[in-house]
């Protein structure tokens, strides 16, 4: 990975999820046990981009299997109100089905997971290897 690409990481959030190592993110937050949420975030980012509804549906149960319904393997940590209105909307999902808590998702990563990750060891490893080229 390109020394920029982890100083960059260090500005924002969005400048860490757009790039194609977000590996490094995922381990950190499997140390947490929350890497759920990156994966549902990446699970969200690519049901935008379905635009046949029998696919669509198809990846909607998928996500909902995995990380909405209650007792799912890698359950994300959202309200009820958005869980009962994906649950809803699940036999008919539109393309922004699962916004909603993906905006959620967003936000406690941002607040919560990312801060962590800047002052890990493992990021600091990396932005200290990034400084030395």
């Amino acid at each position: 990975m390109a020394p920029v690409d982890v100083v960059a990481w260090g500005e924002s959030l969005d400048q860490l999820l757009e790039c194609e190592s977000q590996l490094v993110f995922e381990d950190f937050l499997r140390t947490e046990y929350s890497e759920e949420n990156l994966l549902f975030w990446q699970a969200c980012e690519g049901y935008k981009k379905i635009t046949c509804e029998t696919e669509r549906m198809a990846a909607a149960k998928r996500i909902y299997a995995e990380f909405v319904q209650v007792d799912a393997l890698r359950q994300i940590n959202i309200d009820c109100v958005t869980r009962g209105e994906i649950s809803e909307n699940i036999s008919q999902p539109g393309p922004n089905c699962f916004d909603r808590a993906q905006r959620l998702i967003y936000g406690l990563m941002e607040n919560d997971c990312y801060p962590r990750f800047l002052k890990s060891e493992i990021y600091q490893a990396l932005l200290e290897q990034a400084e030395q080229q």
